[in-house]
């Protein structure tokens, strides 16, 4: 019981560096929304900080309540691709663990 215990722990402290690790790459990837047929773009990097809004001159018109919908859409869909890279960079750190069903990390 005792090895068991402490090989587990080892494996949590792995687990916990290359977490880090793969935070640190995440923050440097950086992903694009777009909406309305790229009429408006949102780039964010890994940390969900917007970096850059690309509004198309045609937008800009009359139509202010469209723009505000294109860029709440666009935002959204920037949110969900750095959502999909979470998982695809944090996906794999728990193989191996052997934990049980339903078990959530505390992080």
């Amino acid at each position: 019981m005792k090895g068991t215990l402490g090989n587990m722990m080892q494996q949590m402290q792995k687990m916990q560096e290359q977490m880090q690790q793969a935070q640190a790459e995440l923050a440097q990837k950086e992903v694009t929304g777009s909406a309305g047929a790229d009429a408006v773009k949102i780039t964010m990097n890994g940390q969900q900080q917007v970096q850059k809004i690309d509004i198309d001159q045609a937008m800009v018109g009359d139509d202010f309540e469209m723009l505000e919908d294109l860029l709440v859409a666009a935002f959204n869909d920037a949110m969900n691709k750095i959502s999909d890279l979470q998982k695809e960079n944090m996906g794999g750190l728990t193989d191996g663990l052997n934990l049980p069903p339903g078990f959530k990390m505390p992080f």
